[in-house]
Formats: C-alpha cells, sequence, structure tokens
C-alpha cells in the first residue's frame, strides 16, 4: 500500500495557519495576468519565478477575537465552576437548535460521540457496519470498538463520498446499520441512504465530524439518521481544541447517550428504582465549561464562515475546472450547502506531462498554497487483521468471519485506491476565508504548474 503524505492533516493545518493575513502579490487578478493567453502564465517558483501566494489574505487557524471571546471565558473561569454545568446546558441547547434537531449531548470528542451513540443503538458483536474508506480512521475504529465489523462501500470519486449505488450490494444478513460520513464537508446523499435503510430496516449513524451546517434539501446533516456526530478538535471549522456533540431526536436514546457519558448514572428516561444507584455501565464523557464558553464564541461567527467557505469554494472550483487534468468536488444534486472542511480536487498527471501527484502537490506548495494528498487506504491497514487476531474478536466470529485474505478480497474499493494513491488533492479550510484574489491567485498557480510541467518534471523527478 501506497504510503501517505509524510504530514498529518493536522501538521497541514498548523503550517497553513502560520500564513497570516497580508497584501497580495497579483491584485490584478489571474485574468490581467493571463491576458488571454496560456503561454504569458508566470514561471513556477521551483523554477525561480515568484510564488503566486507571497501574502495570501486567509486567517490563521483558530481564530480567537479577545475583544469578543474573552469576556464570557474569563467569567466562567473566575467562577470556579469548571466541571459540566449550565455553560455546557446552554452550549447544547444552541448547537441543537442551529441543526434542527431536539437534543445535543456534548461529549469530550468527536470519536466517543460516535463510540456512545453506537454503544447505545446497541451495535456490537455479531453485527456489520456499512461505512466508507475515504474518511479518517475514528469513523471505522468507533466500529470495531464496539465490537462490530466494518463493511467498505466504494466511493464515487466525482463526489469523494460513499457511492450509494453500491451499497445494497455489500448489506448482508448481518448488517445493522449505515454510517455515512459527510468527509471534508461534503454532504452524502441522505435522501438516498435513508430510503435503502428504512427498505432493510437498518439503524443510520451519521459521522458529521466534518460537516457543521451542511444540508441536504435545506435539512442539515446529523439530522437525517438516528444519531449525527461532530466533532469541535483544534482544526476544524467549528475550533474548540476537543470536543464533541451528538444529536438526535429520539428522547429515549438520548437519555441513555447522557447516562453513558456521565458514568452510567441515571438520567431521564435511563433511570433505576430510586436510590439504586448507576443504572448501565456507563464511562466518562463530559466536557468542561470553559470548552462550552470558547464553543460558544466560535458558534458566534460560524455561519458567516461558512457562507463565506461556500462563496469562495464555488468560485475557486469554476476558476480551476477547465484546466487540463483538474477536476473539482462535485455535490449531489440535492445538496443544498457544503461545509468545505477541505477543498477537494482531482488530478490526473496525464494531462500534466506525466508529473507525479507528489511533485505536483510541491510545486503547488512552492506556490504558496498550503495542500496534501489527504487519506490512505483505511480498508488496507494493518489495524483490521490485527482486530481480526485478538482474542475477543476470536471469541465472538467464527474463523470465515474473521479470514482476513478473503475479507480484504470482499472489501477491495478501487475508486478510493484511485483517490488515495494517485488523484486526491487537499486545500485547507481557512483558505476558503481568503479573498477573491486569494482564490485567482491559486488558479494562476495550478495554471502555472500545467503550463511548465515538463520542466517542473525534469527538476522534481
Amino acid at each position: 500500500m501506497k504510503k501517505n503524505n509524510t504530514h498529518t492533516r493536522r501538521d497541514f493545518i498548523l503550517q497553513n495557519s502560520l500564513l497570516g493575513a497580508g497584501t497580495l502579490l497579483f491584485p490584478g487578478g489571474i485574468s490581467s495576468i493571463w491576458a488571454g493567453s496560456i503561454s504569458s502564465s508566470p514561471s513556477p517558483a521551483l523554477l525561480g519565478g515568484q510564488p503566486a501566494l507571497s501574502s495570501p489574505s486567509w486567517p490563521a487557524w483558530p481564530i480567537w477575537k479577545p475583544e469578543t471571546d474573552e469576556k464570557h471565558l474569563l467569567e466562567v473561569m473566575r467562577s470556579g465552576v469548571w466541571s459540566r454545568n449550565k455553560v455546557v446546558d446552554l452550549f447544547e441547547q444552541r448547537w441543537a437548535e442551529i441543526c434542527g434537531a431536539k437534543r445535543c449531548l456534548a461529549v469530550v470528542n468527536g470519536t466517543n460521540a460516535l463510540n456512545a451513540s453506537l454503544a447505545q443503538l446497541e451495535i456490537g458483536w455479531g453485527d456489520e457496519v456499512l461505512v466508507t474508506p475515504y474518511t479518517f480512521i475514528a469513523s471505522v475504529s468507533s466500529i470495531m470498538f464496539n465490537g462490530a465489523i466494518p463493511v467498505f462501500v466504494d466511493v464515487d470519486p466525482e463526489t469523494f463520498l460513499m457511492d450509494p449505488d453500491k451499497i445494497e450490494a455489500r448489506i448482508t444478513p448481518r448488517t445493522r446499520a449505515i454510517m455515512p460520513v459527510h468527509i471534508l464537508g461534503l454532504p452524502c446523499d441522505m435522501e438516498r441512504i435513508m430510503a435503502i435503510a428504512k427498505k432493510h430496516n437498518l439503524l443510520v449513524v451519521e459521522d458529521a465530524c466534518q460537516a457543521w451546517l451542511a444540508e441536504i434539501n435545506h435539512q442539515k446533516v446529523g439530522t437525517f439518521g438516528n444519531a449525527g456526530c461532530f466533532s469541535f478538535q483544534n482544526s476544524k471549522n467549528m475550533a474548540i481544541g476537543e470536543g464533541g456533540a451528538i444529536i438526535s431526536n429520539d428522547d429515549q436514546f438520548m437519555d441513555r447517550c447522557y447516562s453513558f457519558h456521565n458514568y452510567g448514572n441515571p438520567y431521564g428516561s435511563a433511570a433505576g428504582e430510586v436510590g439504586a444507584g448507576t443504572v448501565m455501565v456507563g464511562t466518562k464523557l463530559r466536557i468542561t465549561e470553559y470548552q462550552a464558553a470558547i464553543g460558544l464564541a466560535q458558534l458566534a461567527r460560524l455561519e458567516e464562515q461558512t457562507q463565506t467557505r461556500g462563496v469562495n469554494a464555488a468560485y475557486l472550483a469554476d476558476q480551476i475546472k477547465d484546466i487540463p487534468g483538474i477536476s473539482p468536488y462535485r455535490l449531489h444534486k440535492n445538496a443544498t450547502r457544503a461545509a468545505f472542511h477541505l477543498f477537494p480536487f482531482r488530478y490526473q498527471q496525464e494531462a500534466f506531462k506525466g508529473l507525479s501527484r507528489e511533485a505536483f502537490i510541491k510545486a503547488l506548495q512552492a506556490e504558496g498554497v498550503p495542500c496534501l494528498s489527504g487519506y490512505s487506504e483505511l480498508n488496507k491497514m494493518p489495524f483490521l487483521k490485527n482486530a481480526f487476531k485478538s482474542r475477543l474478536f476470536r471469541k465472538f466470529y467464527s474463523s470465515e468471519q474473521l479470514d482476513y485474505e478473503r475479507y480484504a478480497h470482499e472489501n477491495q474499493c478501487p475508486m478510493n485506491e484511485q483517490l488515495c494513491n494517485r488523484e486526491a488533492v487537499w486545500i485547507s479550510q481557512n483558505v476558503l476565508l481568503g479573498s477573491k484574489n486569494d482564490m485567482d491567485n491559486i488558479a494562476l498557480a495550478i495554471r502555472k504548474i500545467y503550463d511548465n510541467a515538463d520542466q517542473i518534471k525534469k527538476v522534481n523527478e
């Protein structure tokens, strides 16, 4: 299996955040530089030219504004009430309202939002959960953490998402749930997925950890299934540092999740006899009051930021779509909003004179565009084989079910392999908070590389 970029996504976000605001190298925009002629584009930075983006205007990440953000946080800190209390309650109420959900539960991170949701839907040993291979490890590890086996549904490379046309072929008598992942902030086709789930009597846990405020037909993702899970980790569009949330309209499910996140102590309908004590096996997933205060500050600007990302993403996609070998993301026809935690496009090296994706990314980074190749093939990582060898999996599953060679063969995902190993390129979300000229200059950078691919290939390969 081809190794992923040596830098993690979080390293990439951190490096990107060091590029502060400033004046633009090409204030006139890309059209004035090209002047209608492909051959007139400037020399690439790797060949001695000036970078297209030496002083971009997008902000460092995360954003913190002392004049507006610190008053409430300092009040919380000075109160001495730091463990879960009224500020967490307020954050949950506001997140539920914004998402259009009845209930919200804040937890320590998105990973444990997924863990808790699967656990309280009683998805576990003996079950299979359908999931995309193009996602962060937590989507799949949460399934295995609860004892279930992930079954991978290949992606549509144009959308980077689970392909609804391939779901039903992966359903078996052991299938209990579908986990649609709105990866990169691009919303899955939830209407089709929910129709399939209803037809086969399957539960749905939405991994919306990268998709705050994304919508299908004006309905927020996370509200279609039995549960929706979000992450507020430091690099995320809605950044707290660490944190997560579960949303749902099912009161009994949410009561169980609340009890589970508080050691299993009674809560709401998850109650035992008076004075009997803890009612279920639970754990401690509570967030603090000061985390919630940070979250409320970030929440105040999330809508405006999401609008800005959407406008810039659409503009940038339009600027680069006609460059040969560059294919921007495609949204489902019923997607009314994407969150754009990352701006993804596909790269075909044949159109760039055989310039490898790695060399293309190096050249684009030299132009001042923070980018990377993204995920490795999750369905081929060694944690799967190692789990199958573990004592508990061998105790609960038959040798046939744990035949890893058979499993690997059945879970091949060629479209995912194409994205991971040859085509996908990502640009970070805070870049999309820059100016229109920034987007023009990103397009210019890609055009410069296209026009000079032969020379770049000679220098770098």
